[in-house]
């Protein structure tokens, strides 16, 4: 066959694919991806709430700049109260950012070992999770410790466990997801026993340290371990599609000021969070941005090195098939997209 009838053939078959994938992704995604991009960091989060999202707020730290605020929607959708860029919000996944920290203080002080295992830190466990004696305080750290993941427990999230005795049961006696080491998978898992072990290192509850080692150090006083500390009328509401109630009420653990997130992942990201000696260990164990989810709540925190910015989005509306977390992606592209282009004027 002639070459260029092969490549006519092989462009036409290229584009039916294509064509027939669409089918298979939700318009509202390809919509947010294909509008004309907006002039203004304000105006695409305006967009967001078009998109379906009840409320969402943004910060952006640009370096020579003030810090910006940006909110759109519904602070509480039930009282039309508008959105407040600084209420506090659930951050879910990004308090892994502040255990990560404070493993690595303690760590640098010759208080714990990356390479003692989890067996020597619980040794209850051993004989009750494979490989606990193979998998290593960095491997948890990492996500490469095997251990399966007790929020994939079937219907989770419809009833959370309230204690780590509850959490724990979930995984006991369940055979590993692969040999400590050798793959990656995130897992709460991991952090559910870190916690454990910060708490028995210390002899005293693990917020304490990370207050104190900090919070305190950089003035974050709008970071909160759990909802039993805060007034609940300064949280954003946070919603599920298909769930009919306010999910604000449920204690899915940290509350923070996007400010807060904020100033905390520059001084993550500068180096000026960290004494002597810190540094090397942080860099050599975790990353230095996360996102967090759980229900009514998705937020991410990211430093983006070209622009010098730390930006945090908070969007208060979650699904169950991820198409929100789809588009919240979708829109802190374009946030970003958005800011280059200022930056390039």
């Amino acid at each position: 066959m002639p070459k260029k009838r092969t490549k006519r053939i092989l462009r036409i078959v290229f584009i039916i694919a294509s064509i027939s994938s669409l089918y298979f992704v939700p318009w509202l995604l390809v919509k947010a991806w294909i509008l004309p991009l907006p002039g203004t960091v304000q105006e695409q989060v305006n967009e967001a709430i078009d998109h379906g999202f009840d409320g969402v707020i943004a910060y952006v730290d640009e370096a020579g700049k003030p810090p910006a605020f940006y909110a759109a929607g519904w602070k509480n959708r039930e009282n039309k109260i508008p959105a407040d860029p600084k209420a506090l919000f659930k951050i879910a996944s990004i308090s892994k950012l502040y255990d990560a920290v404070a493993v690595t203080k303690l760590v640098n002080d010759k208080r714990l070992s990356l390479d003692k295992t989890l067996a020597n830190y619980l040794p209850e466990l051993a004989g009750r999770i494979e490989n606990a004696e193979e998998i290593t305080l960095r491997m948890m750290v990492q996500h490469r410790s095997g251990i399966p993941n007790f929020t994939d427990a079937p219907n989770f999230w419809a009833a959370p466990t309230k204690s780590y005795e509850e959490s724990l049961s979930l995984i006991l006696d369940k055979p590993a997801n692969f040999k400590p080491g050798e793959d990656y998978e995130y897992c709460n898992t991991n952090y559910l026993f870190i916690n454990r072990i910060l708490d028995d290192e210390l002899a005293y509850e693990n917020f304490q340290f990370i207050r104190e080692e900090i919070l305190k150090p950089l003035n974050l006083n709008n970071t909160f371990r759990s909802l039993s500390e805060v007034n609940t009328d300064d949280v954003m509401s946070g919603y599920h599609v298909g769930h009919p109630f306010d999910l604000k009420t449920n204690d899915y653990g940290m509350h923070a000021t996007a400010e807060d997130v904020g100033t905390f992942l520059r001084a993550l990201n500068d180096g000026s969070l960290f004494e002597p000696g810190e540094q090397e260990i942080y860099a050599s164990i975790y990353e230095y941005e996360h996102a967090g989810w759980v229900p009514g709540y998705q937020s991410f925190a990211k430093y983006h090195k070209d622009l010098d910015a730390v930006i945090i989005e908070f969007y208060s509306t979650t699904d169950a098939k991820l198409y929100n977390w789809n588009l919240s992606e979708i829109i802190n592209n374009r946030i970003v997209k958005i800011l280059r282009n200022n930056k390039s004027l």
